[in-house]
Protein backbone atom coordinates (compact mmCIF):
# COMPACT_ATOMS: atom_id res chain seq x y z
CA UNK A 1 0.00 0.00 0.00
CA UNK A 2 1.12 3.64 -0.64
CA UNK A 3 3.11 5.41 2.27
CA UNK A 4 0.05 8.09 1.53
CA UNK A 5 -3.59 6.73 1.48
CA UNK A 6 -4.51 7.34 -1.93
CA UNK A 7 -7.77 8.75 -2.20
CA UNK A 8 -8.90 9.94 -5.74
CA UNK A 9 -8.41 7.81 -9.08
CA UNK A 10 -8.26 9.82 -11.95
CA UNK A 11 -9.00 7.95 -15.26
CA UNK A 12 -8.42 8.37 -18.59
CA UNK A 13 -11.10 8.18 -21.62
CA UNK A 14 -10.07 6.86 -25.04
CA UNK A 15 -8.08 3.19 -24.74
CA UNK A 16 -9.21 2.85 -20.65
CA UNK A 17 -13.21 3.78 -20.86
CA UNK A 18 -13.04 2.44 -24.29
CA UNK A 19 -11.46 -0.31 -26.28
CA UNK A 20 -7.67 0.16 -27.23
CA UNK A 21 -7.04 2.95 -29.49
CA UNK A 22 -5.46 0.25 -32.15
CA UNK A 23 -8.65 -1.04 -32.38
CA UNK A 24 -10.47 2.02 -32.45
CA UNK A 25 -8.38 3.14 -35.50
CA UNK A 26 -8.18 -0.32 -37.19
CA UNK A 27 -12.05 0.34 -37.47
CA UNK A 28 -12.22 3.33 -38.61
CA UNK A 29 -9.61 3.16 -41.33
CA UNK A 30 -11.39 -0.15 -42.57
CA UNK A 31 -14.60 1.74 -42.76
CA UNK A 32 -13.01 4.07 -44.61
CA UNK A 33 -10.65 2.76 -47.60
CA UNK A 34 -7.16 3.56 -45.37
CA UNK A 35 -4.57 1.56 -43.90
CA UNK A 36 -3.36 2.82 -40.21
CA UNK A 37 -0.04 3.71 -41.94
CA UNK A 38 -1.32 6.06 -44.46
CA UNK A 39 -4.05 7.99 -41.69
CA UNK A 40 -1.57 7.83 -38.82
CA UNK A 41 1.37 9.46 -41.80
CA UNK A 42 -1.46 12.31 -42.63
CA UNK A 43 -1.64 12.76 -38.88
CA UNK A 44 1.40 13.17 -37.68
CA UNK A 45 1.97 15.49 -41.19
CA UNK A 46 -0.19 17.50 -39.67
CA UNK A 47 0.48 17.42 -35.72
CA UNK A 48 3.74 18.64 -37.70
CA UNK A 49 2.60 21.97 -39.19
CA UNK A 50 1.68 22.88 -35.48
CA UNK A 51 5.15 22.37 -34.27
CA UNK A 52 3.66 19.43 -32.35
CA UNK A 53 4.84 15.84 -32.44
CA UNK A 54 1.84 14.77 -30.30
CA UNK A 55 -1.37 13.56 -32.89
CA UNK A 56 -4.42 15.02 -31.67
CA UNK A 57 -2.59 18.14 -29.81
CA UNK A 58 -3.77 20.85 -32.48
CA UNK A 59 -7.48 18.90 -32.27
CA UNK A 60 -7.90 19.17 -28.22
CA UNK A 61 -5.71 22.15 -27.19
CA UNK A 62 -7.53 23.24 -29.75
CA UNK A 63 -4.88 24.61 -32.02
CA UNK A 64 -7.97 24.37 -34.85
CA UNK A 65 -11.39 23.32 -35.33
CA UNK A 66 -12.43 19.57 -36.64
CA UNK A 67 -13.35 20.32 -39.81
CA UNK A 68 -10.36 22.67 -40.68
CA UNK A 69 -8.30 19.97 -39.57
CA UNK A 70 -9.97 16.27 -41.39
CA UNK A 71 -9.45 19.41 -44.24
CA UNK A 72 -5.47 19.63 -44.21
CA UNK A 73 -5.24 15.29 -43.16
CA UNK A 74 -7.47 15.12 -46.36
CA UNK A 75 -4.57 17.47 -48.33
CA UNK A 76 -1.99 15.31 -46.60
CA UNK A 77 -3.34 12.04 -47.38
CA UNK A 78 -3.83 14.11 -51.41
CA UNK A 79 -7.36 12.58 -51.32
CA UNK A 80 -10.72 13.37 -48.98
CA UNK A 81 -10.77 11.10 -45.98
CA UNK A 82 -14.40 10.29 -47.05
CA UNK A 83 -16.33 11.18 -43.86
CA UNK A 84 -18.40 14.23 -42.92
CA UNK A 85 -17.27 13.94 -39.27
CA UNK A 86 -14.62 12.01 -38.02
CA UNK A 87 -15.49 12.58 -34.24
CA UNK A 88 -18.86 10.93 -35.89
CA UNK A 89 -17.04 8.38 -37.29
CA UNK A 90 -14.98 7.46 -34.66
CA UNK A 91 -16.99 6.94 -32.27
CA UNK A 92 -19.72 5.36 -34.24
CA UNK A 93 -19.95 1.71 -32.86
CA UNK A 94 -17.62 2.49 -30.07
CA UNK A 95 -18.26 0.65 -27.05
CA UNK A 96 -17.48 1.28 -23.30
CA UNK A 97 -15.20 -0.79 -21.61
CA UNK A 98 -17.60 -1.99 -19.30
CA UNK A 99 -15.00 -4.20 -17.06
CA UNK A 100 -13.63 -0.83 -16.06
CA UNK A 101 -16.98 0.74 -15.74
CA UNK A 102 -18.07 -1.46 -13.19
CA UNK A 103 -14.63 -1.31 -11.21
CA UNK A 104 -14.87 2.30 -10.60
CA UNK A 105 -18.08 2.25 -10.00
CA UNK A 106 -17.29 -0.52 -7.62
CA UNK A 107 -14.73 1.81 -6.47
CA UNK A 108 -16.33 4.94 -5.84
CA UNK A 109 -19.01 2.90 -4.04
CA UNK A 110 -16.70 2.11 -1.48
CA UNK A 111 -15.92 5.63 -0.49
CA UNK A 112 -12.77 6.46 -3.22
CA UNK A 113 -12.88 9.73 -5.31
CA UNK A 114 -13.16 8.69 -8.78
CA UNK A 115 -12.76 11.63 -11.47
CA UNK A 116 -11.86 11.86 -15.32
CA UNK A 117 -8.64 13.29 -16.79
CA UNK A 118 -8.62 12.96 -20.91
CA UNK A 119 -6.80 15.48 -23.68
CA UNK A 120 -10.76 15.56 -25.52
CA UNK A 121 -11.54 17.07 -28.65
CA UNK A 122 -14.31 19.84 -28.44
CA UNK A 123 -16.17 18.11 -30.43
CA UNK A 124 -16.07 15.20 -29.01
CA UNK A 125 -18.07 15.75 -25.25
CA UNK A 126 -21.06 15.30 -26.52
CA UNK A 127 -20.27 11.98 -28.05
CA UNK A 128 -17.77 10.43 -25.20
CA UNK A 129 -20.73 11.62 -22.76
CA UNK A 130 -23.77 9.49 -24.63
CA UNK A 131 -21.35 5.93 -23.69
CA UNK A 132 -20.55 6.67 -19.78
CA UNK A 133 -23.40 7.53 -17.37
CA UNK A 134 -21.08 10.97 -15.79
CA UNK A 135 -23.05 11.69 -12.86
CA UNK A 136 -22.83 8.79 -11.36
CA UNK A 137 -18.97 7.45 -12.11
CA UNK A 138 -17.10 10.71 -11.59
CA UNK A 139 -16.91 13.48 -9.09
CA UNK A 140 -14.73 15.77 -11.56
CA UNK A 141 -14.05 15.98 -15.01
CA UNK A 142 -10.90 17.27 -16.33
CA UNK A 143 -10.74 18.15 -20.39
CA UNK A 144 -7.55 19.66 -21.71
CA UNK A 145 -9.92 21.92 -24.03
CA UNK A 146 -11.73 23.32 -21.13
CA UNK A 147 -8.93 23.58 -18.78
CA UNK A 148 -6.63 24.92 -21.69
CA UNK A 149 -3.92 22.22 -20.45
CA UNK A 150 -3.27 18.46 -21.28
CA UNK A 151 -1.15 15.35 -20.18
CA UNK A 152 1.27 14.90 -19.53
CA UNK A 153 2.28 18.57 -18.68
CA UNK A 154 2.13 19.10 -15.16
CA UNK A 155 -0.27 22.09 -15.02
CA UNK A 156 -3.32 20.08 -15.53
CA UNK A 157 -2.38 17.54 -12.82
CA UNK A 158 -1.69 20.38 -10.49
CA UNK A 159 -5.10 21.51 -11.61
CA UNK A 160 -6.97 17.94 -11.24
CA UNK A 161 -5.60 17.39 -7.39
CA UNK A 162 -6.43 21.05 -6.67
CA UNK A 163 -10.50 20.10 -7.78
CA UNK A 164 -10.06 16.97 -5.86
CA UNK A 165 -9.06 18.99 -3.02
CA UNK A 166 -6.01 16.78 -2.07
CA UNK A 167 -2.40 16.84 -1.98
CA UNK A 168 -0.97 14.89 -5.48
CA UNK A 169 0.16 12.19 -3.92
CA UNK A 170 -3.38 11.09 -2.96
CA UNK A 171 -4.05 10.56 -6.91
CA UNK A 172 -3.37 8.47 -8.92
CA UNK A 173 -3.79 8.74 -12.81
CA UNK A 174 -4.83 5.26 -15.02
CA UNK A 175 -3.69 6.14 -18.36
CA UNK A 176 -2.67 3.59 -21.66
CA UNK A 177 -0.09 5.88 -22.40
CA UNK A 178 3.06 5.98 -20.78
CA UNK A 179 4.23 9.32 -21.31
CA UNK A 180 1.10 10.40 -19.67
CA UNK A 181 1.79 8.22 -16.29
CA UNK A 182 5.57 9.63 -16.63
CA UNK A 183 4.35 12.59 -16.59
CA UNK A 184 1.66 12.52 -13.35
CA UNK A 185 4.74 10.53 -11.68
CA UNK A 186 6.85 13.73 -12.39
CA UNK A 187 3.86 15.86 -10.88
CA UNK A 188 3.87 13.51 -7.53
CA UNK A 189 1.17 11.33 -8.76
CA UNK A 190 0.94 7.61 -9.15
CA UNK A 191 0.35 6.72 -12.28
CA UNK A 192 -0.98 2.48 -13.77
CA UNK A 193 -0.05 1.80 -17.33
CA UNK A 194 -3.26 0.85 -18.09
CA UNK A 195 -3.09 -2.48 -20.80
CA UNK A 196 -6.71 -4.25 -19.39
CA UNK A 197 -9.36 -3.99 -16.29
CA UNK A 198 -8.21 -6.72 -14.28
CA UNK A 199 -4.41 -6.13 -14.20
CA UNK A 200 -5.41 -2.12 -13.57
CA UNK A 201 -8.07 -3.10 -10.72
CA UNK A 202 -5.08 -5.63 -9.01
CA UNK A 203 -2.08 -2.53 -9.99
CA UNK A 204 -5.03 -0.31 -8.19
CA UNK A 205 -5.29 -2.21 -4.78
CA UNK A 206 -2.20 -1.90 -3.45
CA UNK A 207 -3.16 1.70 -3.85
CA UNK A 208 -6.43 2.08 -2.06
CA UNK A 209 -5.76 -1.13 0.23
CA UNK A 210 -9.12 -3.17 -0.78
CA UNK A 211 -9.47 -5.17 -4.04
CA UNK A 212 -11.69 -3.86 -6.74
CA UNK A 213 -13.84 -6.37 -8.46
CA UNK A 214 -13.98 -6.20 -11.74
CA UNK A 215 -17.52 -7.38 -13.40
CA UNK A 216 -17.73 -10.98 -14.27
CA UNK A 217 -14.84 -12.58 -11.67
Amino acid sequence: MSAYPVTTVWTDFGGVLTPPIEESLAKFCADNGLTPQEFMGAVRTVSARFGTSDLLEPLDTPMIDEPAWLHLVSEALGRPVGVRSFGEAWFDGRPANREWVQTLRAIRWRGVGVSLMSNMVPSWDERWRRMVDVDELFDHVVLSFEVGCRKPGPEIFELAASRAGVPPEACVLIDDTEKNCMGARAAGWHAIHFTDAQSAAEQLSQLIGEQPKVSGT
